[in-house]
């Protein structure tokens, strides 16, 4: 048997019956795999140097020093270090204790600081700057999780996420350019948000098509449509229909000058800080209302829900179209605030990022948020180190966000259960 496959094992008899639980492996052999490569890049590969860190901007109140990390050093505290979390998270698995969040947590930072340390010795990185591009990567795909968290809790998985993005980031680029407010852009691409869900709702819910199908399906005709519109129509027009008005930055007084946090989180776009209120209020509602009961009672038994009077097709169908609402805003900020004028494709891949994320933070708002902190921080390393002239490969910097991606959700994410009806259509008898 697999040592990386969930492993039944026996457990104490419970009313004379015997019962099994299940240990998986795959987060300490990810860790090992991990702390292996670091051996390998920080104490053999690794050159000497420093690396230093700057902390604090012009404009901070408070003047934080650079930090110097010598390279060789660094490298071998944090290997041992990863080794020693390598070795708990065996033992917590050995003795059928799962890997607790914050393990994981601390195995992330350190390999990432041990990273940072080898890629940029003899360099500076400048930490709020990476930290502020991280945050601008991580918003659509923070977004595109909440939609998508809320779509398979209600019973429907949505890979449509990417159609979604597309949808919004053509909407709002062109109602945002005909009106002259990206406000109204914004609406626009709330309103095409919801439209491409329907479709998924109305042919997976009503119809019973294959959902993962259905989502396939409609991100290459969003692509293909957005494609198609943005060469007929925004192309030949662009100082009229794609103009790339953008949101300006909005500075919170005396909390944007904090060192390191300050631009960070208070020097951002009504977008950004939208995302802060759509990740509190989902985390609340899901988990504190009414309206939250009912969606996962959907999601986890459609049948019991129905018998307590739950309109299951309703709930569902109302709350996929919400998701795709949640998931137009994450491509409304494409236009809207970091890019500007739409162009073909420019989601490039996010909504399935996104999408990842959920799984990697378990069908839970906070968790999903925190992966795509995640892989938005990794997106925006390659920018950094790009800059920097870092000795990385830059073949190697390109494919870094999409490799963080496969390794969080196939080693980390150890074994996990979605909602119990996600993805099954559920006829009522």
């Amino acid at each position: 048997m697999s040592t990386l496959s969930p492993t039944a094992v026996p457990a104490t008899p419970v009313d004379g019956r015997p019962v099994e639980t299940t240990r998986s492996w795959k987060a300490p052999v990810a860790f090992a795999v991990f702390t292996v490569l670091a051996g390998v890049l920080f104490l053999i590969v690794g050159g000497d140097g420093t690396t230093t860190f700057r902390l604090a901007n012009a404009g901070d109140f408070v003047q934080l020093p650079n930090v110097g990390l010598p390279a060789r050093a660094t490298g071998v505290v944090v290997v041992v270090l990863l080794a020693a979390v390598t070795a708990a998270a065996f033992a917590l698995v050995g003795n059928h204790r799962p890997v607790p969040l914050w393990l994981t947590s601390v195995f992330a930072v350190l390999f990432v600081v041990g990273f940072l340390t080898w890629s940029a010795a003899g360099k500076t990185i400048p930490l709020p700057g990476l930290l502020v591009g991280a945050i601008g990567l991580s918003v659509p795909l923070v977004f595109g999780a909440l939609g998508g968290v809320i779509s398979e809790r209600v019973g429907v998985v949505n890979i449509a996420i990417e159609g979604q993005f597309l949808a919004g980031a053509f909407t709002s680029a062109l109602i945002a350019s005909i009106t002259g407010s990206a406000w109204v852009g914004l609406v626009g691409a709330l309103v095409a948000g919801v439209l491409v869900s329907f479709v998924l709702a109305a042919f997976s819910i009503k119809y019973l098509v294959d959902q993962v199908i259905v989502g396939v399906v409609i991100n290459a005709f969003i692509s293909g449509l957005t494609g198609f519109l943005y060469s007929q129509v925004l192309s030949p027009a662009e100082t009229t229909l794609n103009v790339g008005i953008r949101f300006p930055k909005v500075e919170i007084p005396v909390l944007h000058q904090i060192p390191v946090i300050g631009p960070v989180f208070f020097e951002q776009t009504v977008i950004v800080y939208l995302a802060y209120v759509a990740v509190a209020v989902v985390t609340f509602a899901l988990f504190k209302t009414r309206w939250g009961l009912r969606l996962r009672a959907v999601g986890e038994h459609p049948e019991a829900a129905d018998t307590v009077g739950i309109n299951v097709t309703g709930t569902r169908f109302w709350n996929v179209s919400l998701a795709g609402a949640i998931a137009g805003l994450g491509g409304a900020y494409f236009t809207l605030d970091a890019v500007g004028p739409f162009t073909k494709d420019m989601t490039a891949g996010a909504g399935y990022i996104a999408l990842a994320a959920v799984i990697f933070g378990r069908w839970d708002p906070i968790k999903a948020t925190l992966a795509a902190l995640l892989f938005g921080f990794a997106s925006n390393l390659q920018n950094t180190l790009g800059a920097i002239n870092s000795p990385v490969p830059s073949e190697f910097l390109l494919m870094l966000p999409y490799v963080v991606t496969i390794f969080a959700v196939a080693g980390l994410v150890g074994q996990s259960r979605g909602p119990a009806a996600s993805g099954k259509p559920y006829i009522k008898n």
